[in-house]
């Protein structure tokens, strides 16, 4: 696997020619519009044969070089090789970061989410994406002030479609009305007969229309509704039984009680009631708010670190965007695309594209008339730092919103690097 970050002047063809690769796999892979336009600071991924893929791990107590070598089914030597300095001392030291070249596969969980707006155009994403998930969450429902959950969105036919696909359904519910409302939440979840009147409408949704489980994705909950937000979780697991419980909550790297975005989220209790939780390593460059990356490396990081004192790695999943923002500068008025979007809108403009090492994330600058621009986005480098946080912390995966996104390179780097679990066996050994 190379990933070649163009230079002023080269071509695709020069490209081509210096991999092997024909013009149109690059093309194709990289979801560009043409062969004709490339810009400089343009990632573009690049599968190869013969190269090794590259595992990222960290130095456990115990571990030695040949049982590290072992585990991946490598060599002392190619770790050696791989790692410069190891050159001078093979004496290991606990945290240590190690590049380790191996045929052996990452395994990762995935979650998609979908908004059925077309049923023909969300079976068409997911038929497309089918083979790297393992579940799909299908954001089609809301709540009512006492409790109910009700269909928004038409989820008919996309259900069967994923089992068909051995893809787990899950019925995502939101505390949605025009925006995410806190008040809505908190009446519900302080209300002992509301919040039984959502556990049981819920549970008899799931099982009336064949999923698999449930998505919770209540954002903005207020801090006072904190303890009953896992009354809620722990009646609602209780009645669901052998049916997953999936619960998305906001990023942080510390508890804020009294914060209103993530004090209603107590990590530590929610990952005991939870099967799975999804922590949102997204949107640190919010919609309104300044020109920012989506999801910068380093924060995503210090948010597991501090994620995974509370949750089990083995049910905690981050979030990947499959989205950019286009910002208005200064009145950060923001408009959203996916990552191919924002992609070609740099080749269309021929603007370069920019890369900052700190945040690990792709950016360019352009002007409408005397508007400024600034959009920040994803590419195949900040995916493949996401994707080795989360092998180094042997999370249990990762989701992405949403997957009616395009963004080729992060599905043809999963389907040469990374394996998922057949449904099957993912559900039957779920913790």
């Amino acid at each position: 696997m190379a990933v070649h970050v163009v230079k002023s002047g080269e071509s695709l063809w020069v490209i081509s020619s210096y991999y092997g690769v024909p013009i149109s796999t690059i093309v194709r892979r990289n979801g560009l519009t043409s062969a004709n336009t490339i810009v400089p600071g343009l990632a573009l991924y690049i599968p190869e044969n013969g190269r090794l893929p590259v595992r990222l791990y960290q130095v456990n107590a115990g571990d030695a070089l040949w049982s590290i070598a072992q585990r991946f089914n490598t060599s002392v030597t190619a770790i050696i090789n791989e790692n410069p300095g190891l050159q001078t001392t093979t004496i290991l030291s606990v945290g240590q970061r190690l590049r380790i070249p191996s045929q052996v596969k990452m395994s990762v969980s995935t979650l998609g989410f979908i908004m059925p707006y077309s049923l023909e155009a969300s079976i068409q994403s997911l038929e497309a994406a089918a083979s790297q998930l393992t579940y799909l969450a299908i954001t089609a429902y809301a709540l009512t002030n006492e409790g109910y959950a009700f269909m928004s969105l038409n989820d008919s036919g996309l259900v069967e479609r994923s089992r068909q696909l051995n893809v787990i359904p899950l019925l995502m519910i939101r505390n949605l009305t025009d925006d995410f409302s806190p008040e809505l939440i908190g009446t519900v979840l302080e209300n002992p007969i509301y919040r039984n009147n959502l556990i049981l409408s819920l549970v008899r949704l799931a099982r009336q229309r064949g999923y698999g489980g449930v998505s919770i994705d209540f954002e903005f909950i207020p801090p006072e509704r904190r303890n009953d937000f896992i009354l809620f979780l722990r009646d609602l697991k209780a009645q669901l039984g052998e049916l997953i419980l999936h619960v998305n909550v906001h990023a942080k790297s510390e508890d804020l009680p009294l914060n209103p975005i993530v004090g209603g989220y107590d990590y530590r209790a929610i990952g005991v009631v939870s099967d799975i939780v999804a922590v949102m390593t997204i949107d640190y460059g919010y919609p309104t708010g300044p020109p920012d990356p989506i999801a910068p490396i380093g924060w995503v990081e210090q948010v597991i670190q501090y994620a995974i004192t509370q949750i089990n790695p083995r049910k905690l999943q981050i979030s990947l965007p499959l989205y950019g923002y286009d910002k208005v500068v200064p009145s950060n008025l923001t408009t959203a695309m996916s990552v191919q979007a924002a992609q070609n809108l740099a080749l269309t403009l021929e603007e370069p594209i920019q890369y900052d090492a700190i945040a690990q994330a792709p950016w360019y600058r352009y002007w409408k008339g005397f508007e400024e621009h600034v959009v920040w986005f994803e590419d195949i480098r900040s995916y493949i730092e996401k994707f080795n946080l989360i092998d180094q912390y042997q999370l249990f995966g990762t989701t992405f919103w949403h997957i009616g996104l395009p963004a080729p390179q992060n599905w043809e780097y999963m389907r040469n690097h990374i394996g998922v679990p057949p449904t099957k066996s993912a559900y039957l050994n779920h913790p």
